[in-house]
C-alpha cells in the first residue's frame, strides 16, 4: 500500500473523488443529444444564370435551433425534388454558426437541368401547389466535433410566377 503524502488524509482524497464523480456526470448530463432543427421558410430565391440545357439557382432555407445551445453547420450534401423529379443537387463546405434558440439561414446554390423543369413548368406558371423534397445529409456539431445528419424533408409549396 502507497503512504498517503502529508497534508492529505483519506477524507480529503475520498471529497476530491466525489467532487471528480459529480463533475463527470455533469458533463455526461450536458451532453444530451441535439434536437432536429426546424425549417421554417425559402428566402431570396434567385435565377443567377438562365440557359436553354443548365441554370443556376440560388436561395437561403431558413431554419429554427430548438437547443439551449449554439452549433456549427460544417457542410450540406442534399438532393432537390419537384413533384418526384430530380431538379438539382447542391453542395456546400463552409461552416455556418448557428445560435441557440433562434433563426439562422443556409445559402444554397445549384444546377437545374432546364429539361427537368419544363416537366414541372405548367404546375408552377399557374400558382398550384409543387410537392418540394429535400434528401441528402448535413454536418452539424459542436466544439469542432461534428457528425452526419440526414435530411428526408418534404412539403406542399405554391410558386406563383404571375
Amino acid at each position: 500500500m502507497v503512504p498517503l503524502p502529508i497534508g492529505i488524509n483519506k477524507s480529503d482524497k475520498m471529497i476530491r473523488k466525489t467532487f471528480g464523480l459529480i463533475f463527470l456526470i455533469m458533463v455526461f448530463m450536458s451532453c444530451s443529444s441535439p434536437k432536429a432543427l426546424e425549417y421554417r421558410d425559402y428566402r431570396n430565391f434567385a435565377i443567377q444564370r438562365l440557359g436553354f440545357d443548365n441554370s443556376t439557382v440560388t436561395l437561403s432555407l431558413e431554419y429554427f435551433n430548438p437547443n439551449n445551445y449554439g452549433m456549427q453547420l460544417r457542410n450540406t450534401d442534399l438532393d432537390i425534388f419537384i413533384n418526384g423529379n430530380l431538379l438539382g443537387h447542391s453542395s456546400m463546405d463552409t461552416l455556418i454558426r448557428i445560435p441557440r434558440k433562434d433563426t439562422f439561414s443556409i445559402p444554397v446554390k445549384f444546377d437545374v437541368d432546364m429539361q427537368k423543369v419544363f416537366k414541372n413548368a405548367w404546375s408552377t406558371l399557374m400558382g398550384k401547389e409543387v410537392v418540394v423534397k429535400l434528401t441528402g445529409k448535413v454536418r452539424v456539431g459542436k466544439a469542432n466535433v461534428f457528425i452526419n445528419f440526414p435530411v428526408n424533408y418534404e412539403s406542399k409549396e405554391t410558386f406563383s410566377l404571375f
